[in-house]
């Protein structure tokens, strides 16, 4: 009996998705010792997968561990992945949590958001003057300086999340000051993705695909809205989950392959159907859906980031770009930290409030990396650019552990504890 073509493959496939997640699974107990969230050793894995196999079976092993087919069919999981776990932060932004207001808020937000785009810019404008072809290709200066802007302007969701619930800070003051900002900065930074791309792969003559798109996609994004609102939509999620579940799936994944086909980023599309579902409290059906949803989508994440090594990191680099990358994880800390201290104060908060807050948000971690490789993907970004903004991204995500840390050690010796109740939200 002949064996089906597809089986092979298949297999092959499916090992390498295993040895990717037992490899995480491996690696997150050392990511707990050292205080980290676990996406800094995902996305560790993924940066010295390449390398590591053509280091230890020569340059011909890569083809025969990760063949061109089998690679294809790991980028569609990973995006796969992606999508789905996405669903649940584009939900988050409609959650009670990210829903806070108030002068603080808006300060705090512009702050964190004007300041890090002002020194995006400056990076920009730095990697243009310099005109080095390692780290500058033809790609439209405009496209460079939105993306630049944009990725040092990030604050990642999810990684915050899951650092403010470990420390126990989700539901003071300033965890929820800080969601609330991250969900308004990641909204923007995801514009000036879509506007990145667009420009790069069209300019002005790729706007009225944009416009297009945008349309269709706040007619399905109100559509959705209006048919999901309501008890009768709310009692047949209830009555039948695992349809609700697949129909979300299928949904997201849906939408961003359909972006993903008009070379728009393909991470918008999940985001949006997330923020449709509707917000119906933490035991409600739809919300246990889309948790189910996000934490299928969590776990496949990972051969997100190996595929995304597999692309970069397997050709050769000149040398490290160190003055790049030193000059981006400076001007993407200090940026951060300093327009997020000053937003704060400017809203009301105390020295410490807005130091802690300036550590939270310099957190970067996933959002950054979709967006970089949305960047990287529609040849905004050298492979030698995307090094340096990667290891800023590992570098700014990193410090958000100890750095808080030792804020929280100073703030207590001066005898100023985070808020630990939300009644204090009430104040201007």
């Amino acid at each position: 009996m002949s064996v089906p073509h597809w089986l092979p493959l298949t297999g092959h496939v499916v090992l390498v998705v295993l040895v990717v997640l037992v490899g995480v699974r491996v690696l997150h107990p050392l990511a707990r010792r050292l205080g980290q969230p676990a996406v800094v050793t995902e996305i560790t894995l993924g940066v010295i997968a390449g390398p590591l196999v053509l280091r230890l079976g020569g340059p011909d092993t890569l083809d025969v561990v990760v063949p061109a087919d089998v690679h294809t069919w790991l980028d569609y999981i990973g995006h796969a992945g992606l999508a789905l776990f996405l669903v649940g932060i584009g939900h988050e932004f409609r959650s009670p949590s990210a829903s806070v207001r108030g002068r603080s808020v808006l300060a705090t937000t512009a702050g964190a958001l004007v300041v890090p785009l002002l020194c995006g810019s400056l990076f920009a404008a730095w990697v243009l003057a310099g005109d080095d072809p390692a780290l500058r290709n033809d790609t439209p200066a405009s496209a460079l300086f939105v993306l630049l802007a944009a990725g040092l302007s990030v604050t990642a969701v999810p990684v915050l999340a899951r650092i403010l619930v470990s420390r126990g800070v989700m539901d003071t003051v300033v965890g929820r000051l800080a969601m609330a900002s991250a969900v308004l900065i990641d909204t923007v930074a995801w514009v000036l993705l879509a506007v990145a791309v667009g420009l790069a792969s069209g300019g002005s003559e790729n706007v009225p695909l944009l416009i297009l798109v945008v349309c269709v996609s706040a007619a399905v994004y109100v559509a959705l809205r209006v048919a999901l609102r309501g008890e009768a939509a709310s009692r047949l999620a209830d009555a039948h989950p695992r349809t609700t579940l697949l129909g979300i799936a299928v949904l997201a994944a849906g939408a961003a392959a359909a972006l993903r086909h008009w070379d728009l980023p393909d991470i918008l599309g999940a985001l949006l159907v997330g923020a449709a579902l509707p917000a119906d409290g933490p035991d409600g059906p739809w919300t246990r859906a889309v948790r189910t949803v996000s934490r299928a989508g969590r776990t496949l994440v990972p051969v997100f980031f190996v595929t995304t090594g597999l692309t970069v990191f397997t050709r050769e680099f000149d040398g490290m770009p160190w003055t790049a990358t030193v000059l981006a994880v400076s001007l993407a800390f200090a940026g951060k930290v300093a327009g997020t201290y000053a937003g704060a104060r400017l809203g009301g908060e105390s020295h410490w409030d807005g130091l802690r807050l300036g550590v939270l948000l310099n957190t970067r971690g996933l959002t950054e990396l979709v967006i970089l490789q949305a960047g990287f993907s529609a040849g905004i970004l050298t492979p030698a650019l995307f090094l340096a903004l990667l290891v800023m991204t590992l570098v700014t995500t990193a410090m958000t552990g100890p750095l808080y840390s030792l804020v929280e050690a100073r703030a207590a010796r001066r005898d100023d504890p985070v808020a630990p109740r939300m009644k204090e939200m009430a104040r201007p």
